[in-house]
């Protein structure tokens, strides 16, 4: 996506009405949820789709991430296509191939420290500590030479900690230092939210509603949206991206892309775990209404914080032609995680809500 490239009008933003009985099987076996606001991604071409998959594998066995009974479920996840959608202006393969190594990486830590119904070991249990030595991963120690020597030989023992600390140095080699660090410390952020979950999980606490959505800003996509200028070639310069406002829009991206997460697994966690905490059981537990309620009033959610990224983003971009294409990186990335849960109808399916 250029520089010059203004924001899609609003009139491409697809708000579909409701859906005949047709379309809501057609959307039920894999498609857009209906009337869920989105605008449609660049398509991924297949060929540069199959090489970030090739060098994403290559990567992973090279660094031993993952037993050989992983394989399947890898291949069966389609991380190049993600990373393929969400970076359509991506300067070339080997910045698409730095972001897929750090969204492997988030998902290793994700599911081997975390994710209780993966089977791989997940637990609320212990998990501060285990994220503690990941995030030293990321930002390293710094003590006396032996210490730091013990240090580096616990990170290459373990393959989560080998795919943070391989992951971000990869990255570093085409991102400035400032784009760097701001990928740790919203890796820290990460954590902080994945730490939240897991005590509501150990004390069976049930959140309001905003309390769960302020999990979820940290629980959430942004480390990926952190980088998307980095990927495309260029850098907004730290003085903007910190501005405030700046801020704002990059939460929003990141609240409304995860949100689409909760609303296309939510039957794939039903299924697996029924007591796993997304928006629609929390909206439905609060407002003592059914799961179905709960589902619907979690688009509405959605699509209202989607509708203020896309406004404030428009505004933002009038005044600045860097934070234009900032939010330009933003919105394709929205886009393309849209566009990838939506079509992976081999890991979601939607409830019979329409």
């Amino acid at each position: 996506m250029g520089a010059g490239m203004s924001l899609p009008s609003a009139s491409a933003t697809r708000l579909p009405g409701p859906p005949s009985p047709a379309r809501a099987r057609r959307a039920r076996s894999g498609g857009a949820i209906p009337g869920l606001r989105y605008r449609p991604a660049v398509p991924a071409d297949p060929a540069t789709v199959a090489e970030v998959e090739r060098r994403l594998a290559a990567w992973a066995e090279k660094l031993d991430l993952f037993p050989p009974a992983w394989q399947g479920q890898f291949a069966k996840f389609g991380m190049g296509r993600a990373v393929v959608l969400a970076h359509p202006g991506a300067a070339g393969l080997e910045h698409l191939t730095a972001a897929g190594k750090l969204l492997l990486a988030e998902h290793l830590v994700d599911n081997v420290y975390c994710e209780v119904d993966e089977g791989k070991g997940g637990s609320p249990r212990g998990l501060g500590g285990r994220l503690v030595m990941a995030q030293s991963a990321l930002d390293p120690l710094h003590a006396t030479p032996g210490m730091e020597e013990e240090w580096g030989q616990g990170v290459r023992a373990d393959g989560p900690l080998r795919s943070y600390h391989h992951a971000l140095r990869d990255y570093a080699v085409l991102a400035t230092p400032s784009q760097t660090d701001r990928v740790v410390h919203d890796l820290a952020r990460l954590h902080l939210g994945y730490l939240g979950e897991a005590a509501w999980a150990e004390t069976g606490h049930m959140p309001t509603v905003w309390e769960y959505l302020v999990m979820r800003q940290f629980n959430n996509f942004r480390p990926c949206l952190a980088v998307v200028d980095a990927v495309d070639g260029w850098e907004l310069p730290e003085a903007l991206y910190a501005r405030p406002e700046v801020q704002r829009i990059t939460a929003l991206a990141g609240n409304a892309s995860t949100i689409v997460n909760d609303l296309y697994s939510f039957t794939k966690e039903l299924t697996s775990d029924p007591d796993h905490l997304n928006l629609p059981r929390v909206v439905a537990a609060n407002e003592r209404c059914g799961l179905k309620a709960g589902y619907l009033k979690a688009v509405e959610i959605h699509n209202r914080i989607m509708e203020a990224f896309e406004e404030e983003s428009a505004a933002l971009s009038a005044g600045s032609p860097l934070i234009e294409r900032y939010a330009q990186g933003l919105a394709a990335w929205v886009a393309g995680n849209h566009e990838w849960h939506a079509t992976n109808t081999a890991r979601y399916s939607l409830p019979d809500y329409w």
